[in-house]
C-alpha cells in the first residue's frame, strides 16, 4: 500500500537535476489522472495518488547522451541503439538515487502479452502537462469524413521534436494535494491549424512537417536527422560510417580477457522515435 510522502518535490527535483543536462525532461503527474481518461482496458493498476512520472528526451540528447553512449559501450546486439541507450540512463538514474524505493520503469517501445502497450505514451504526456495530445475530438466538423485519423503531441517550446521515453512509477509513494494537475499549453489553437498538423501527421509524418507546426527553440541536428531518416535496418552501417562500429575497445577488451566477462549496456507508434 502506497502511503503519504513529503518527498515528490525531492523526486522531481532529483531526477531533473540527473536528467535535464542529458538532454530529458521530466513531468510528474498521478496515477489517477491518467486512469480517468484511458479505457479500462489500459488502465494502470496502482492507486489514484500514486507518483508517476513520464520523461522526454530533446533533440540536444543526441549529442549530449546518444553519441556517447556509443562511444563507450559494445553495442553489436543491441536491438535498438537508441532504445538501449535511453533505458541504460533511465535506469542507473533511478539505480543511484532511488535504490531505496520500489520505482517500476516501463519504456515506449514495451508491449505487454496481449500487445497492448504498456502504457500510453502521448495520454501520459498530455495529463502530466507536457505536451498536449491533439486528436480527431478537437477537430469541428473533421473533413475526412470515417477516415481514421491518429492523435500526436505538440509540445510548447519543442513543437514535434522530442520522444516520449518511458513512464516511472514510485509504488509506494502518494502524491497527495501538493501536486495539482496543469493542463498542457494549448499551443495549436485554431482549428484550420488543428487540421493542418493531423493531415501532416497521418498523410505526410515522413515529411516531418508536423513537427514544424509551431515555432520552436530546439529542433534535431543534421546528423541526428540523418540517423531517423535512415531506415532502422540500415542504420548499423551508417553508425559504422561515422565510426561508431559494433566493437569492443582496447580496454574493455582487456578486461573481459582478464575476467572472463564483458558489460554492455506507423505514425502513431514510430515518427517520435
Amino acid at each position: 500500500m502506497a502511503t503519504p510522502c513529503d518527498n515528490v518535490e525531492n523526486i522531481g527535483r532529483t531526477l531533473r537535476e540527473s536528467l535535464y543536462s542529458l538532454g530529458f525532461e521530466v513531468y510528474p503527474f498521478k496515477i489517477g489522472w491518467y486512469n480517468e481518461v484511458v479505457s479500462q482496458a489500459h488502465h494502470l493498476k496502482y492507486s489514484a495518488e500514486t507518483l508517476a512520472v513520464v520523461i522526454l528526451s530533446t533533440p540536444s540528447m543526441f549529442e549530449k547522451t546518444f553519441l556517447p553512449f556509443l562511444q563507450r559501450r559494445c553495442w553489436e546486439n543491441i536491438r535498438d541503439p537508441i532504445d538501449e541507450c535511453v533505458a541504460h540512463t533511465i535506469s542507473s538514474c533511478v539505480s543511484e538515487h532511488f535504490s531505496e524505493q520500489r520505482v517500476d520503469i516501463s519504456y515506449d517501445y514495451e508491449m505487454l502479452p496481449s500487445r497492448k502497450p504498456k502504457f500510453l505514451a502521448q495520454t501520459a504526456a498530455h495529463v502530466a502537462g507536457a505536451a498536449r495530445y491533439y486528436r480527431l475530438s478537437d477537430i469541428k466538423d473533421p473533413p475526412w469524413g470515417s477516415k481514421k485519423m491518429f492523435g500526436v503531441c505538440i509540445h510548447p517550446q519543442l513543437g514535434g521534436w522530442f520522444a516520449i521515453r518511458a513512464l516511472l512509477v514510485w509504488t509506494g509513494v502518494e502524491a497527495g494535494e501538493e501536486l495539482q494537475q496543469v493542463a498542457p499549453p494549448d499551443c495549436v489553437g485554431s482549428q484550420e491549424a488543428r487540421i493542418n498538423l493531423l493531415e501532416s501527421f497521418n498523410l505526410r509524418w515522413q515529411d516531418w512537417t508536423y513537427r514544424d507546426i509551431i515555432p520552436t527553440k530546439e529542433s534535431y541536428s543534421p546528423r541526428q536527422r540523418e540517423y531517423f531518416l535512415t531506415p532502422p535496418a540500415q542504420r548499423a552501417a551508417l553508425l559504422k560510417k561515422w565510426g561508431f562500429g559494433p566493437r569492443v575497445d582496447a580496454d574493455m577488451q582487456k578486461l573481459t580477457n582478464k575476467q572472463g566477462y564483458y558489460m554492455t549496456e506507423d505514425p502513431a507508434g514510430s515518427v517520435h522515435k
